[in-house]
């Protein structure tokens, strides 16, 4: 019976670590207005292995699970990567705001890799961009993968706007 008791605590002990290893970060502040952009996080999201994927569209909240820390930076990646944007409650967990933005003061800015799926994400890209200093207009439209920012403007400040609206994207 001793013998039984110490091989179940010994079994224990073993995957413990497996268990305690799962990572798990709510990214939030992402702009989901649709079911479009859901389904665009979880399609990013999805080509993650090990990660699984919670999104609440009313709450703008995207939840990565995966068994480690590594695994989950990889799946917060994609995610940016696919135009979404938003603050990770797992400090392990950077969510890379490198745009390409060299800080400089522009008349024009090509945006790429920003998630306009519908005409709502487009608005976002306006109301997004309106109090940035000496922003004119843009061309952001309904299924762009890239759109001008026009104007007398500091770059960095259009890409400090759109993430705050919980958007990505790079200067092209």
């Amino acid at each position: 019976m001793k013998k039984l008791i110490v091989s179940v605590l010994i079994a224990c002990a073993l995957s413990l670590p497996a268990w305690a290893a799962e990572v798990t970060t709510k990214i939030s502040g992402v702009h989901l207005c649709c079911k479009n952009c859901v389904g665009g996080v979880e399609k990013a999201v999805g080509e993650v292995p090990g990660v699984t994927t919670s999104v609440d569209k009313d709450a703008g909240t995207v939840t990565l699970t995966g068994p480690d820390t590594a695994t989950v930076q990889k799946a917060a990646n994609a995610l940016v990567a696919a135009g979404y944007f938003g603050k990770s409650s797992e400090a392990s967990i950077k969510v890379a705001a490198d745009t390409g933005a060299k800080g400089k003061q522009v008349k024009s800015l090509t945006v790429k890799g920003v998630h306009l799926c519908c005409a709502k994400c487009a608005n976002a890209v306006t109301e997004a961009l309106k109090p940035v200093a000496g922003v004119t207009g843009n061309t952001a439209e309904k299924g762009a993968t890239s759109f001008v920012v026009s104007g007398d403007f500091n770059d960095k400040e259009v890409f400090a706007a759109l993430q705050k609206a919980g958007l990505s994207g790079k200067a092209k």
